[in-house]
């Protein structure tokens, strides 16, 4: 289980790294308050977990050998990103547009809304690794998102009240995610056999 734990930790910080900066938008909003925050933000989370959690269940007539194929999806992003980085495209959120999308609905939604759509790609990324998991494994899984998620609240609204501690993160914390998902990537791909495919 210290195996599991610890792909669910790598998995869930590096997909959700700019999510902080999301977070970061809605808490320094004097029109958002906090709980309004916390509770949009488990609403998205648990959305996205359990999206990928019946994905994973509809694709268990396949064999994991073909499923682990999937694991190509965050090597695609991580490389993306990492191309992205290279031109200096910028990838991060952009905190004011939290306003448009909580347009005509409660601050509760608009969060909720923001986090799914800003973790849309992670559904991708979750499959693989939940259709290769017992079901003790997946519910451990999300047991220790949900302790994630609070930490990354946590951590969102103190940066809020200490912005010098943000500017290293915003510096350097989406120059280390691709690396992190291309590694995970290949964990997949090795976890699921699919590299056998490859040999002749």
């Amino acid at each position: 289980m210290l195996g599991v734990f610890g792909v669910a930790i790598v998995v869930f910080a590096s997909t959700n790294v700019d999510d902080i900066f999301v977070l970061l938008g809605f808490f320094a909003d004097p029109k958002f308050r906090a709980k309004q925050v916390v509770i949009g933000q488990y609403l998205g989370i648990a959305v996205l977990y359990a999206v990928s959690v019946v994905a994973s269940f509809l694709v268990l007539v396949i064999p994991a050998t073909y499923i682990g194929l999937l694991g190509f999806a965050p090597i695609f992003f991580g490389l993306r990103r990492l191309w992205e980085l290279w031109n200096g495209v910028e990838t991060g959120d952009n905190p004011e547009d939290h306003e448009k999308a909580s347009a005509g609905h409660s601050n509760i939604v608009a969060v909720t809304l923001v986090t799914i759509a800003n973790g849309g790609d992670n559904i991708s990324i979750y499959t693989p690794l939940f259709a290769t998991r017992s079901a003790y494994e997946i519910l451990a899984i999300g047991c220790i998102f949900a302790i994630l998620t609070a930490a990354w609240l946590g951590a969102a609204h103190s940066l809020v009240n200490h912005p010098t501690l943000g500017a290293p993160i915003r510096r350097h914390g989406h120059r280390i995610v691709p690396f992190v998902l291309i590694a995970l990537g290949i964990l997949i791909l090795y976890e699921a056999g699919t590299v056998g495919l490859f040999r002749g």
